[in-house]
């Protein structure tokens, strides 16, 4: 019996080390002596033929037993049947949205988003002439003011990063379009998409002033960086501060509060004192601004040739000229809060300017102008100054 199942096997044509089955997996290698004869080379290449049939049956059955207890123990824990390698991954997929938020954080730029939302509320406040001001008109304008001019701020911040994706894989690496995160077009279609977005809406609201603010810090923003004959201001030290003072400084105190008192309130253009202390003031800062800012930038400025007052001056100098700078303006704010008529308004602006003009100076006394990361977390204070002075600004009376 034995024999005619063997013989009703053929023997294969060709030995080989492998055979490939229907998955394209090469079944258990078998290899037979050199020298054998007869009934004796038949009864080999039979039983092994049935042996590797055997086997590649148990090796279908195991992986069948193996899916089988795999989509039990999904089933069981809640998770999707398909948990092989291409299926959805729901815990991938949250990284890869929290990783575009991020890089969009990191793109926008943030310190510069909160500076021009609180620089706009802060102007808007001035035009607050009674309590009965503050009603749902004034929040309406507010929101369309802030809301185009952070689209704005979004395509002037991201148009310099597309113009310096080379410095700033020296100075910023982190950012998205110097790290890889973005592409050249990537970058392109943020910032077209959110210049329309603000002229826009800049449009639609039909407020002049805020139309007009929408436009010049639009045109210095692109002259600012833009990498084209007679343009690229900021390649000048001088030309690119100017940019930085009449939007920080100018368009923001001026339109923004033009367009709450003329567009919003219905009222005539009026220049009061708190304007006209926010604007110099602003003005003072924004230079500071414009200085600091490229300390620890001056490798990737001096290998690219960007002619800044650090690469020209030095480190060490353009900090405490900045440092000076600051402390004249807070010296004369603490001047214009002391002649006040306002008892409560004379009080806050002075204890508030003394108090930040010596966390300034206590602060500037302990940095390391050697380390990079020193000096950028100084910039970053610089900032966080800033955004205290436009809490004192509505307080000037």
């Amino acid at each position: 019996m034995e024999s005619l199942v063997l013989r009703s096997f053929p023997a294969p044509p060709v030995l080989s080390a492998g055979r490939k089955n229907w998955r394209g997996d090469y079944s258990t290698k078998f290899c037979f002596p050199t020298q054998v004869s007869g009934s004796r080379e038949r009864d080999i290449l039979g039983g092994d033929y049935i042996r590797c049939h055997v086997t590649n049956i148990k090796e279908k059955l195991a992986l069948s037993q193996k899916r089988n207890r795999e989509w039990i123990v999904n089933a069981a824990s809640g998770q999707p049947l398909e948990s092989g390698p291409g299926s959805f991954n729901s815990g991938h997929s949250w990284d890869s949205v929290k990783h575009s938020v991020d890089a969009f954080y990191r793109f926008s730029r943030p310190h510069t988003v909160i500076g021009t939302a609180l620089s706009i509320i802060s102007v808007s406040l001035l035009a607050v002439q009674k309590l009965s001001d503050i009603s749902p008109l004034f929040f309406t304008g507010l929101l369309e003011a802030i809301i185009a001019a952070l689209f704005m701020n979004i395509y002037i911040v991201g148009l310099n990063q597309i113009s310096d994706i080379d410095i700033d894989k020296v100075n910023k690496p982190y950012l998205p379009l110097a790290s890889g995160e973005y592409t050249v077009g990537t970058g392109v279609m943020i910032v077209t998409s959110f210049s329309i977005m603000s002229f826009w809406l800049g449009w639609i609201v039909g407020s002049w002033p805020l139309f007009w603010a929408l436009f010049i810090s639009f045109l210095l923003g692109t002259a600012y960086s833009i990498n084209l004959p007679m343009l690229r201001w900021k390649r000048s030290a001088v030309v690119a501060a100017m940019c930085i003072l009449a939007v920080r400084a100018v368009i923001v105190q001026l339109a923004f509060f033009l367009h709450m008192q003329t567009h919003v309130y219905k009222r005539p253009p009026v220049f009061s004192r708190p304007l006209i202390f926010a604007t110099a003031f602003m003005s003072f800062f924004s230079v500071v601004i414009a200085l600091f800012k490229d300390i620890p930038d001056i490798d990737g400025d001096k290998i690219f040739g960007i002619r800044s007052f650090t690469v020209r001056l030095g480190q060490e100098r353009v900090f405490w000229i900045c440092i000076s700078l600051l402390e004249m303006a807070y010296g004369v704010a603490i001047l214009v809060g002391s002649v006040s008529s306002c008892l409560w308004s004379k009080v806050l602006t002075v204890l508030g300017h003394a108090l930040l003009g010596s966390l300034l100076w206590s602060r500037a006394k302990s940095i390391d102008l050697r380390s990079k990361a020193s000096i950028t977390s100084f910039y970053m204070f610089i900032w966080k100054l800033f955004y205290a002075e436009y809490l004192l600004i509505p307080l000037v009376r």
